[in-house]
């Protein structure tokens, strides 16, 4: 095969990889908010890195892989801040001010901050018209939460948008570091690395008692701790280190969309119907804004 050829195919599997990343996230914020119903927003946000981080701990034993670098820890820290900490706990709190369905409309902001720390801290340099297209994706998005989510509580708002620039930053430093050490690796290794404090926190924080707490608080918190916290990094990652940080990220302005159908179904909450026109100019604006990667 061509370098052309295996160029092509790298891309490809890496714009695979990065949607199969935001199908499984897309059900984050439905699931933390089933989570709620039976947990603190802070013990839920230390529980699922604990889980997450011991599912890490048998991956990379069973797999035997080496510890990283001394100097890749800064950048395992930064990831474990943004991704591990950071967003989880952020958008859990602004969950008990906003509801799942409201909270999707803000991550049309989270493929521009993604984008923007992969030019400060991966070095990527899109041309104008990528730029271009990312906006009119996220002002597609922003336009739904302007006329719909009026009279927000402030509370939520600042919340939410602290959570998109620490997961921001998180993705594109593990993207960075994901050439190097592999998509699975990083996520794995951040997770371990938070590990001995989330269970410090996970046993200081515990409810008095779990006899009360309702089964659909379970599921959300095995979905946000199997699936949100570990395997769809695998996937995204990956996706980021092979497609590109600004371009693969441009795939999350699908999220939103997703988002609110898994509200629907599961929570049973209100989608506004413009969704439907909003996600078919999104995915126009994720194809324009590929082009001029």
């Amino acid at each position: 095969m061509t370098r052309k050829g295996m160029g092509m195919e790298k891309t490809i599997d890496g714009w695979v990889c990065g949607a199969l990343g935001v199908v499984i996230f897309s059900g984050s914020m439905p699931a933390t908010r089933a989570a709620l119903a039976g947990f603190d927003p802070l013990f839920l946000t230390v529980a699922r890195a604990a889980l997450a981080g011991m599912l890490a701990v048998t991956l990379l034993l069973a797999f035997r892989q080496p510890r990283p670098a001394r100097g890749d820890l800064a950048s395992l820290v930064v990831v474990a801040l943004g991704v591990v900490l950071g967003f989880p706990l952020l958008s859990a709190l602004a969950l008990r001010h906003i509801n799942a369905a409201q909270s999707q409309i803000f991550l049309g902001l989270l493929p521009l901050a993604t984008a923007t720390f992969g030019v400060l801290r991966g070095g990527e340099r899109p041309r104008c018209g990528f730029w271009l297209f990312a906006g009119l994706g996220s002002a597609c998005v922003i336009g739904v939460a302007l006329r719909h989510g009026a009279g927000l509580p402030v509370a939520g708002v600042a919340l939410m948008l602290a959570a998109i620039l620490v997961c921001g930053l998180g993705y594109a430093e593990g993207a960075k570091l994901s050439r190097r050490l592999g998509g699975w690796q990083v996520i794995s290794w951040a997770l371990v690395l938070a590990l001995p404090l989330m269970l410090v926190l996970c046993w200081l924080n515990a409810p008095a008692t779990l006899m009360h707490v309702p089964g659909g608080a379970w599921a959300g918190l095995a979905y946000v701790a199997v699936f949100s916290m570990l395997v769809g990094f695998v996937f995204w990652y990956r996706g980021l280190a092979l497609g590109g940080i600004a371009a693969v990220g441009q795939l999350q302005l699908l999220q939103p969309g997703l988002g609110l159908a898994a509200s629907a179904l599961v929570l049973h909450e209100t989608v506004p119907p413009v969704m439907a026109v909003v996600t078919f100019a999104i995915v126009l604006c994720v194809a324009g804004a590929k082009r001029f990667v």
